[in-house]
């Protein structure tokens, strides 16, 4: 096992986890701006008022999004453990 390959390896894992983790945290950023600014005109300073939102909108992004993240998750699992032989013989 090389350098070049462990690097890869890593590369590839960030990959997937920024894949992974990118439309929940996009949706939540989305969501906590736009609560922000409706608590700055409203003048209403509650900070409970972010959660709802945001647990709602990563329930429908899991529902909806959940199938791709989970097949993405499992053809890289897949890919790993395929080539997990060719990889220590390097």
């Amino acid at each position: 096992m090389n350098e070049d390959l462990v690097l890869k390896l890593g590369q590839d894992a960030l990959k997937t986890a920024a894949m992974l983790a990118g439309p929940l945290l996009l949706a939540t950023l989305v969501i906590g701006l736009l609560v922000s600014v409706f608590q700055a005109v409203t003048q209403i300073n509650e900070a409970t008022l972010t959660f709802i939102p945001k647990m709602i909108v990563i329930a429908l992004i899991l529902v909806l999004a959940g199938p791709w993240m989970l097949d993405i998750l499992t053809n890289y699992t897949i890919n790993l453990y395929e080539n997990i032989a060719s990889f220590v013989r390097e």
